[in-house]
């Protein structure tokens, strides 16, 4: 829980000292309440606490808890409107004054990155076309537009750290933000995209396939749900390696594909720089950004 506490305590402040110790009574509170029995921590985040658990009528599910209710509230609408692809988690419950979720637990639950990559493409691929064929729901407020000025904006507030602003200067962050301008001004096809795609928030589901969690759900360029895949090749098979195999299984433009890999290589970089990544990645990832 000590590591749990440190990720929140980065995300809220001091405050989620307070909120922590008020989260087994709540769990306890909301067990009772579900029927749910209670198990282990699991796999929690930098915005909530995550316990395994049991619905009542035995299927394997989690408990999920947030300060930021606003935030969690948020989630669920997002997972209920890509319920009908059947690649998220279904929503058991919620209880949003709570700051409460129960979601199914996706089993084996293995994440993207320990996969067998060789046949990751053509999965990728098969995920994409079940949650892109999702029709967005009138007046959506949430658009990659916003989704991309939000990255940018926190992101961006790393490259005062000197250790970061040494190898990623405002000359690449400004070219981002540019490449980025072009590809949203030049958008034609428009689909729901998860927003969060990286292979942290990709499960694998067993004979249902690839499940994606913690959806930011915005209306955009499919491309979009395909980059941190491709940019994730960075010291492996090369970006571009893998950007003309995951467009060719996804039906995707390559040139866009590669360009929303432009974009997003410098905050790739920056997340690889602040965790002490290899660095024939972090030099890669550069010099696409270059």
């Amino acid at each position: 829980m000590a590591d749990v506490g440190a990720r929140l305590r980065a995300r809220f402040g001091p405050e989620a000292e307070d909120w922590l110790a008020e989260v087994p009574a709540l769990a306890a509170r909301l067990s009772a309440q579900w029927g749910l029995g209670l198990g282990e921590l699991f796999a929690s985040g930098a915005s909530s606490v995550v316990l395994r658990c049991r619905w009542p009528d035995g299927t394997r599910a989690v408990l999920k808890l947030s300060p930021d209710r606003a935030l969690l509230t948020k989630q669920v609408e997002m997972l209920r409107v890509f319920a009908p692809s059947g690649r998220v988690p279904v929503v058991l419950a919620a209880d949003a004054e709570a700051g409460a979720m129960v979601l199914e637990e996706i089993v084996p639950g293995t994440e993207a990155e320990d996969l067998p990559q060789p046949e990751m493409p053509r999965r990728w691929g098969e995920l994409l076309t079940a949650l892109h064929a999702v029709a967005p729901p009138a007046r959506w407020p949430w658009d990659l537009r916003g989704r991309c000025a939000e990255a940018f904006a926190r992101i961006g507030r790393r490259l005062s750290d000197p250790a970061i602003g040494a190898r990623i200067d405002q000359d690449t962050w400004q070219r981002a933000i540019r490449r980025c301008e072009t590809l949203l001004a030049t958008q034609t096809k428009l689909v729901l995209v998860h927003g969060d795609l990286h292979l942290g928030n990709v499960l694998d589901g067993g004979p249902r396939g690839l499940v994606a969690i913690d959806p930011k759900a915005c209306v955009g360029d499919p491309c979009f749900d395909a980059v941190d895949y491709v940019v994730a090749g960075a010291g492996h098979e090369g970006v571009a390696a893998r950007c003309r195999r995951v467009a060719a299984a996804c039906g995707l433009d390559g040139n866009r594909l590669y360009t929303w890999s432009q974009v997003v290589a410098p905050m790739a970089a920056i997340a690889r720089l602040t965790r002490g990544g290899p660095e024939p990645e972090i030099e890669e990832l550069l010099f696409l950004a270059r």
